[in-house]
């Protein structure tokens, strides 16, 4: 994917699409009142300032994980420390911000 892509959000889009199908768990890293606004149907919220808390609520550390934010910097964030805590299929797929599907509020 080029840079076409990260500007007009196919990329996330298309993780969206492929997420769904393969039965990833997305993960919003945004804040709460962020996540409010608009998430993709059934992503988990787990703040970025907040990312250790997720072995309590993401128990299989196997699981694909799908995590994202705004722009892609937070979830960046958010995937180094999952991975440091042993969560091995961690994948950042971008920033809502630029992504074009449905949200849920």
């Amino acid at each position: 994917m080029g840079l076409f892509d990260l500007l007009t959000g196919t990329v996330m889009d298309g993780y969206v699409e492929e997420g769904k199908a393969n039965g990833a768990t997305f993960v919003d890293v945004r804040e709460v009142s962020e996540y409010k606004n608009g998430h993709v149907e059934g992503a988990v919220n787990i703040p970025v300032g907040s990312i250790r808390t997720a072995e309590g609520m993401l128990k299989d550390k196997n699981a694909k994980l799908y995590v994202y934010c705004l722009s892609g910097a937070r979830s960046s964030r958010a995937c180094g420390a999952l991975k440091s805590m042993g969560y091995t299929d961690v994948t950042n797929i971008g920033g809502i911000g630029s992504y074009r599907g449905p949200v849920v509020r």
